[in-house]
């Protein structure tokens, strides 16, 4: 067994480790989230046992509530606690203009800079061959539906037809492939296909590009045609 009642393959090892059931079952749970390994873990089960039994209980609500009240938005895949997203439900936001992003967390980097005004489509993922990750593991099929839909919309019926689809995938590999793929499948549908400019950097996520980088990286987009 290692230091900390380790037993070297990240576990907490059994009685013999000396901490009471729930405060090991804590600490266990604790270094199962990314990046935490069991000296943080064990760090943040003192810290939960230290603190008020209200300020733990909050805790406890808030983890609840996003698992039972947080849902991916109908349209477009974004975290929201209703059916359609804040974005989505802007009546403020141009709808003929869809970025299409990796990830939730990718969509709320590009709001942060406060230059785009258009919607958004998360993929929930990247092409991924080697991972066995395909397009029918994304959601590329909701996002082609609603270039189809928006094609079929008319004066009377309050739709906007998409006239642009910006590609702001992650400049990797998997990222750069994905958006070759769906600029391949989006141009039988007569929309003008744009990518994020490479004001970031190769190999780096949105999340960790500053806000200026981003914003230049929209205002700069570039054809994919």
């Amino acid at each position: 067994m290692g230091k900390n009642g380790s037993n070297g393959n990240g576990k907490l090892g059994g009685v013999g480790s000396g901490y009471p059931g729930a405060v090991r079952e804590l600490i266990e749970r604790l270094s199962g989230l990314p990046g935490i390994g069991i000296r943080s873990a064990e760090r943040l089960a003192f810290h939960i046992l230290k603190s008020d039994p209200a300020e733990a209980m909050a805790l406890s609500s808030a983890i609840r509530a996003v698992k039972e009240s947080v849902r991916h938005c109908k349209v477009c895949f974004n975290l929201s606690d209703d059916d359609v997203c804040g974005v989505c439900a802007n009546p403020k936001r141009d709808r003929s203009l869809v970025c299409v992003v990796e990830q939730p967390k990718d969509l709320i980097a590009l709001e942060q800079t406060g230059m785009y005004r258009g919607l958004f489509h998360v993929l929930m993922g990247r092409l991924s061959p080697l991972d066995g990750v395909g397009p029918e593991d994304l959601t590329v099929g909701h996002l082609i539906g609603r270039v189809k839909r928006s094609q079929e919309a008319d004066d009377g019926d309050g739709r906007v037809r998409i006239e642009e689809i910006v590609l702001g995938l992650n400049p990797t590999l998997e990222g750069d492939g994905t958006a070759l793929y769906l600029a391949q499948e989006l141009s039988s549908f007569g929309v003008k296909v744009t990518r994020l400019a490479r004001g970031v950097p190769t190999g780096s996520s949105l999340e960790f590009a500053n806000k200026a980088v981003l914003a230049d990286a929209i205002a700069g987009r570039q054809s994919m045609g």
